[in-house]
């Protein structure tokens, strides 16, 4: 006489067999060469730099390189760029400037938090900002660095433009720019 448990345990046995045995001769589907080298471009990111100025616009970088690095656990690299003026010396105190840096890099924090990411912070003084983000990126072994622009920067495109120019040249890793459109959306 059959016993139901044996017959049971039978049946589980049997569709689980066939479950495997039809998801291991399951084919993907094919890619072609250039998607799957974009695919694994993207997945080598491990390790994502971020200067952060404290604004909402520079929020969006962070939450960028969040989601772009949030399938491999990338690590954002949170900084602060303290730009120095000529007439002082590069550890002259700025208090106000570095309590606005450290309060930029919590908000950043904040947002690599809310990701579950790893992420550093620091602080950099520079007499040129784009020099010392290119330094920090090697230092870091950056694969990308995220950047964001936003239309009616004023005079401060002229030093956006200045550093730009130096990371094109200098960053030995992926460079990418966000530019927000007229009316301030991505």
């Amino acid at each position: 006489m059959i016993h139901p448990l044996g017959l049971i345990m039978a049946a589980i046995f049997a569709v689980s067999m066939g479950s495997l045995i039809w998801w291991m001769f399951r084919l993907p589907q094919p890619l072609s060469l250039p998607v799957a080298q974009a695919r694994v471009s993207v997945e080598a990111i491990k390790r994502i730099l971020v200067p952060t100025f404290g604004t909402v616009f520079a929020g969006r970088e962070v939450e960028l390189a969040c989601r772009l690095g949030e399938d491999q656990k990338a690590e954002i690299s949170l900084v602060y760029v303290l730009e120095m003026p000529r007439t002082l010396s590069l550890d002259a105190p700025m208090p106000a400037e570095e309590e606005k840096g450290r309060e930029a890099l919590g908000m950043a924090k904040t947002i690599v938090d809310l990701h579950g990411l790893p992420s550093t912070m620091k602080i950099i003084r520079a007499r040129v900002a784009g020099q010392e983000i290119a330094r920090a990126a090697a230092e870091q072994d950056a694969d990308l660095i995220i950047l964001g622009m936003k239309p009616g920067m004023g005079l401060t495109y002229e030093s956006f433009a200045r550093n730009m120019d130096i990371l094109m040249r200098k960053a030995h890793c992926e460079l990418l720019i966000d530019r927000l459109n007229e009316e301030g959306k991505a």
